[in-house]
């Protein structure tokens, strides 16, 4: 049986741009970019790990909104389940690369451009209508 991995992202937008992290060189989906978010640990609430993450990942302060949706997508060995979240920063925090590489504002038609682990591309394709050309 998978281990299976519960996970929260933000979807945070400015104007028409939304905020993409780049992941570390080291680990799991390295250098990719993703929706900025992180694992649940036991015991907390999607809301209470997402606040937690973003502030972990990129020194921000976060209001989480309501839930967009859930995506499952199994990678080899295990299984995960994200669940995004619409959210909005405190503007009067600057944004830090505390434990990602780079972050970024984007425009849905730039994704092309920003290689996305597949769980998170599932949840664009699925969850909000953005799909990537296919090459």
């Amino acid at each position: 049986m998978n281990r299976r991995v519960l996970v929260v992202a933000a979807l945070i937008a400015r104007g028409d741009e939304v905020l993409v992290a780049r992941r570390k060189e080291a680990g799991e989906r390295a250098g990719l970019w993703e929706f900025p978010g992180g694992k649940v640990e036991p015991g907390e609430s999607d809301e209470e790990a997402l606040r937690r993450e973003l502030r972990e990942r990129l020194d921000a302060d976060a209001t989480i909104g309501k839930k967009i949706g859930e995506k499952h997508h199994a990678y080899q060995g295990y299984e995960v389940e994200v669940a995004l979240y619409a959210a909005t920063l405190d503007e009067k925090r600057p944004l830090l690369p505390r434990r990602v590489k780079d972050f970024r504002w984007v425009t849905s038609s730039e994704f092309e451009q920003y290689p996305f682990p597949d769980a998170d591309q599932a949840t664009m394709d699925q969850l909000l209508g953005i799909p990537r050309p296919q090459n």
